[in-house]
Parts: C-alpha cells; structure tokens; sequence
C-alpha cells in the first residue's frame, strides 16, 4: 500500500476513535484525510475492505460492546455515548450487527445462546482446515468483511487442530476466526476471503493461523455463542 494512502487511512481511523461519540459524517473524516470524499471513500475502502461509515459504525458498536460489559451505564446512556440520537435506532442496529439485544448481551456476559445461530442448511459443500492457535477459538463463515450478524456456519476450537464447516450455501463468503473471550478485547484474528462456493460437494482447505490485529482491521461485532456439548450449529463444536 502507498504510504501516503497508508497515512491517510490511519488519519481518518484516529479521527473515527477520537470523535465517534459526535456526529461526525463522512465528509469530516475525509477533510481529516486531506482527500476529496469519492477518492477517499474508494481508498479507505481498498485498504480495509469495508467503506468509511460501515467502519465507523462498526467502531461505535465495538464501544457500546465494551461499554455494556464494563459499566453501570444504562443502554440510553450508551447509545449517546457512542453517537446515536435514537436508543431505538441503536438497539435495532446493536441487535442486528452483534446478534442480541444490548440487554441481552450485558445480562449474558457478552455470549450469545447457542440456539440464535443457523443449523445446517443441507448444502453438501465443506470447509476444513488446521487451527494454529491456542483456543478457545471461533471461527466461523461470514457474508462480508465485518464478522456480525449470523454466521452462515461455525464452530469453536478447544485449540490447535483440524476443523470442519459443513454444509455451506452456495456465495462467496469471509472466514473470520478470533479468541473465544466475550470479556477481553480481541487482539488477534485471521481473516480470508471472499470465498467462492457454488453448486455441488465443494471441499474447499483453508488453514487458520491468528495474528494480531492491525490498524486497518474492522473490530469484530458478532457475539460469540456460548459453549456447549453438543454442536450449535452446522460444524460447531465445544
């Protein structure tokens, strides 16, 4: 990557850290980038996979998470503190996007129930790999490059060996992995993709190894669901 896109991109991640509790809009985080709106939406983007306003959003979310977990402050607070006007607003998107209610999440320590995830969708189509990482791990099939809302399928590692996602629809798709800890700040991840599936009994090897997270990394948004002995959905494991 150019280094002056590299500066630029990390100017405007700065500026949505120091300043997503206003309202701040795209237009202000490109004038922080010293580039002109489209040329700086289309360079953020090559650089993190995700346009501007889904990388702020995600990081206003990423702190209500933290928030949620690490204070007494009720969700009305939270919502302000992070930069929405409308609680409902904030709710609907929080739920959407890590998967249950800000209530829910709070009251439950951060992990999903198992039960709100996707079972197998019958689709005869496989992803396997080796897992270098102490676990607990979740990793887990996602539509984009933000690991939110429902994973397609998933699992959790109790450490380094093989894993099996079967049954994985027909898309393209985005391996996420990351520590299986609701109470701790992600700092490490692995991420491919997109990934092609189509029509028939795809076997598709991927391995996995964590790294730490780096500055351009979208913050993870999926509440991980919680461990259980028998599998979750399509390819969990406890």
């Amino acid at each position: 990557m150019d280094e002056i896109v590299r500066r630029a991109v990390q100017r405007a991640i700065d500026t949505m850290s120091e300043k997503f509790g206003e309202q701040l809009t795209i237009d202000d985080v490109a004038r922080a980038a010293m580039f002109s709106k489209f040329h700086f939406t289309r360079m953020f983007q090559q650089a993190t996979g995700v346009t501007p306003g889904r990388f702020l959003s995600a990081l206003r979310l990423a702190e209500a998470k933290r928030l949620l977990l690490s204070t007494p402050n009720s969700v009305a607070d939270i919502s302000h503190q992070v930069g929405y006007n409308s609680v409902g607003t904030f709710s609907t998107r929080f739920s959407a996007r890590v998967g249950i209610s800000p209530t829910l999440f709070r009251q439950r320590g951060g992990v999903a129930p198992a039960n709100q995830l996707p079972g197998n969708t019958g689709s005869r189509a496989v992803v396997r790999g080796r897992l270098t990482a102490q676990g607990p791990v979740f990793v887990g099939l996602f539509p984009g490059r933000i690991p939110e809302g429902r994973p397609v399928c998933h699992t959790v590692l109790d450490g380094p060996g093989p894993y099996v996602l079967p049954g994985v629809p027909d898309g393209s798709w985005h391996l996420h992995a990351y520590p299986h800890d609701p109470g701790a700040p992600t700092r490490q991840v692995a991420h491919e993709g997109p990934l092609t599936i189509r029509s028939g009994p795809v076997d598709r090897l991927l391995d996995i190894r964590l790294r730490p997270v780096r500055p351009f990394d979208p913050p993870v948004l999926l509440a991980p669901p919680e461990r259980t002995t028998a599998p979750a959905a399509a390819g969990s494991a406890a």
